[in-house]
């Protein structure tokens, strides 16, 4: 529990993604934020624009030991493990841009800090809040599709990440799934309470070709065909530089015994999105952008954070998703 107001949150790693975040806690007034960290003192000078008040650091060796209740980190996937773990043993509470590992036993490690340390930790799975995959969660927990028996999920991005540690599998832990295709994996696991993965079959390439188990080379795309234990078929594709002739393609379809619903971009949009449900060959719309949701799972965290800053049984959600990842690998 927050004693004295407003949590006092710091800020490690300050991007695009980490200053748009930061944007989004700022507009919420929800938080205080009292430091920010960054190697690149233009990237500090450029948030700290936000936050005049904020104390600027360039390294992270004593960072656990400022007096924070949380802390967001959006740094390369690398050091995600190491810095979630810092903050939880010191007593702070972890907000941290996916992946929260590079694999599965990363993944279990941080869960198994934030479970000792009873501490609240969350990871930007931002898709959950859009206003449209929310609409597509009413439809389905209503149970008016009856049972749902396939899917089909897909994520194209026409460019690639335009930091080079995007492409070395020992700093980013893969390529375009782990970047891409783990938010299509989290809405399954989300939307339909964790089932277990039972049967997968995956094609893993890059540049064209198929990807050798142990090359050192991250994918541009993948296919897999995914069974689970409530008897979900899923077809999932994800890439990054796909000539697909738009910016993206990004897409949520599911399919029941008396319907389906849909979430899908608009017009190759990476921001706005319609939800329609499917009576038999009829269409109709139930959702529209455009929908200001990309720091909305932020603000979440931290209105959890100022009511109650102990573990989450949601962690274990983190290592689920990790493990489908694994098994599309084959590792």
């Amino acid at each position: 529990m927050i004693m004295n107001g407003k949590p006092r949150l710091g800020f490690v790693g300050v991007g695009w993604i980490g200053r748009n975040r930061m944007e989004a806690v700022v507009r919420s007034g929800l938080a205080e934020i009292v430091w920010i960290q960054d190697v690149n003192p233009q990237l500090c000078a450029a948030a700290r624009e936000m936050v005049p008040s904020a104390r600027i650091f360039d390294n992270g060796e004593e960072w656990t030991n400022r007096d924070i209740d949380g802390v967001f980190i959006a740094t390369p996937s690398a050091l995600h493990v190491r810095q979630s773990v810092q903050a939880l043993d010191a007593g702070i509470a972890v907000f941290c841009q996916k992946p929260l590992g590079r694999n599965a036993l990363e993944t279990a490690e941080v869960v198994k800090a934030a479970r000792k340390n009873d501490k609240l930790r969350g990871v930007d799975f931002s898709y959950r809040h859009t206003r449209t995959i929310q609409a597509v969660k009413q439809v389905l927990d209503s149970g008016e599709l009856g049972e749902i028996y396939a899917m089909d999920l897909v994520f194209h991005n026409g460019y690639g990440p335009d930091k080079p540690w995007y492409y070395d599998p020992e700093l980013s832990g893969g390529g375009c799934l782990v970047d891409l295709g783990i938010h299509l994996v989290d809405l399954v696991l989300w939307l339909f309470d964790s089932p277990e993965l039972n049967v997968v079959q995956s094609h893993v390439f890059s540049r064209g070709k198929l990807l050798a188990p142990g090359t050192k080379a991250v994918e541009d795309y993948v296919t897999a065909q995914l069974l689970f234990s409530n008897a979900i078929s899923v077809r999932l594709a994800c890439s990054w530089n796909l000539p697909a002739g738009r910016d993206a393609v990004i897409k949520a379809v599911f399919y029941g015994q008396n319907g389906g619903v849909s979430f899908s971009n608009i017009d190759g949009s990476f921001y706005d999105f319609v939800a329609h449900r499917f009576h038999g060959t009829s269409t109709q719309m139930i959702s529209n952008g455009p929908d200001d949701w990309g720091g909305r799972t932020a603000v979440d965290w931290v209105e959890k954070l100022s009511l109650n800053s102990d573990f989450d049984d949601e962690s274990f959600h983190y290592v689920e998703v990790a493990r489908v990842l694994d098994a599309i690998y084959g590792r």
